[in-house]
């Protein structure tokens, strides 16, 4: 589960902004009623949803991108050769190319608390540590700064918690995250760490191979099934098994997430739906569907798997061909959970609802006049009251998240015919 994400000096970012998933002081009857809206770690309670708006090229998908990028690094950064370019931009004024980008995550596996942090520029890495608290108290797992000297002795610290660390240390270059290459050499500490990154952090809806969403489907199909027919009334049955022979092996871009669902599954498996008015008829599901329905039913394999596990799940634009009872559908699947946690952008304003959200679980974005992407939350506004229209507000500019249009139908027939 997360705690707190920080980023700075990626893509619109310039300055650090903190997503924070731990809850407010709320005590309003309005926010008592939503306590399934989040869930309790020890003595403190985190959030389940986070919901970001903000107008187009405020930002909102740069904090996706950046979260992403810095994930794939803990994941990919071991294959990393000498040659290589990390793959995002940092922010493009004020003499920021020049400055490292920082990450920083607070996280917790089986309830204790680590936080992992690291910088770096477009050609290395320069900074790295890791922190716990096994007692409540913070503890160092290791430190890193390649700016310190020339040896390893000088640019490492190391606790007793990582066995043999030097070792990994002389195979760590500057291209490398260190806990990237200690999972790789079985250290155990890194291994869990880079399993949560890779398990339990779920960057996208494409998160199954095809094995993986077979089983998932078999195990829930009554449920998935169900919720189908939310976007298609008229399906009854989806019939699916892996093909013996698979095709093509695609694997997403990490750190842009660009492949389609239907490009992941396509050669992998085989999939076939009935619909109640020709039940004998069966439907090719990823070329006869509509792209809603194909959507749908990979989002609630994905979903049921970060739910019944606990799991965080990060997407962009989660509206995206899908209808709002469906939304609310995915938002109640969170609400539901043990403690499954959910980081989502969205245009969509029929969520804007402090029946709905709590005001902590409400952010949003604004670029500022430098170009900068500002990030907070609707917590911050004290004088907000639970009792106040906050769709209403939010489309007025209350809170400078949405773009200001001249759209008057003088200025529209002006335009059409310059």
């Amino acid at each position: 589960m997360v705690l707190e994400i920080r980023l700075s000096n990626f893509f619109s970012i310039k300055g650090e902004i903190t997503l924070d998933f731990r809850a407010g002081n709320l005590r309003s009857e309005q926010a008592r009623a939503l306590r399934d809206n989040v869930f309790a770690l020890g003595k403190t309670e985190l959030l389940k949803t986070i919901v970001i708006y903000g107008a187009n090229a405020s930002g909102k998908s740069n904090i996706i991108r950046a979260i992403r990028f810095c994930h794939a690094m803990v994941l990919e950064s071991h294959n990393h050769n000498e040659n290589t370019t990390f793959h995002f931009q940092p922010f493009k004024f004020d003499g920021y190319p020049q400055r490292p980008s920082h990450y920083a995550i607070r996280f917790a596996i089986e309830d204790v608390e680590y936080e992992y942090t690291f910088s770096l520029t477009r050609e290395r890495i320069l900074t790295e540590s890791l922190h716990y608290y096994p007692k409540g108290r913070v503890k160092e797992i290791f430190t890193r700064d390649e700016r310190r000297g020339k040896t390893k002795k000088e640019k490492y610290t190391f606790t007793e918690v990582i066995k043999r660390p030097w070792d990994v240390a002389e195979n760590t270059s500057d291209k490398t995250l260190y806990i990237s290459r200690a999972s790789q050499m079985d250290r155990e500490m890194a291994k869990n760490i880079f399993h949560y990154f890779h398990r339990s952090f779920i960057l996208s809806y494409l998160a199954l191979d095809a094995s993986s969403a077979e089983q998932m489907f078999k195990e829930n199909k009554g449920r998935i099934l169900e919720a189908l027919k939310i976007a298609d009334s008229d399906i009854e049955d989806v019939r699916i098994k892996v093909l013996q022979t698979p095709g093509k092996n695609i694997h997403a871009d990490l750190t842009n997430m660009t492949a389609r669902v239907e490009d992941v599954v396509l050669d992998q498996l085989q999939i076939k739906s009935y619909h109640r008015s020709h039940p004998g008829m069966p439907f090719d599901f990823i070329t006869e569907e509509s792209q809603g329905t194909i959507k749908l039913f990979f989002i609630l394999l994905t979903l049921l798997d970060v739910v019944k596990n606990n799991k965080v799940l990060l997407i962009d634009e989660i509206e995206e061909s899908l209808h709002p009872k469906i939304l609310d559908y995915i938002f109640n699947l969170f609400r539901a959970s043990e403690r499954a946690q959910l980081l989502c952008t969205t245009h969509n304003t029929a969520f804007l609802s402090l029946k709905k959200f709590r005001k902590d679980q409400i952010w949003f974005t604004n670029k500022r006049p430098d170009g900068a992407t500002d990030l907070y939350s609707l917590y911050d506004y004290s004088d907000f009251r639970d009792t106040m229209d906050l769709e209403k507000a939010y489309l007025q500019g209350r809170f400078d998240a949405v773009p200001i249009l001249n759209d008057s139908l003088t200025r529209l027939r002006d335009l059409l015919h310059e």
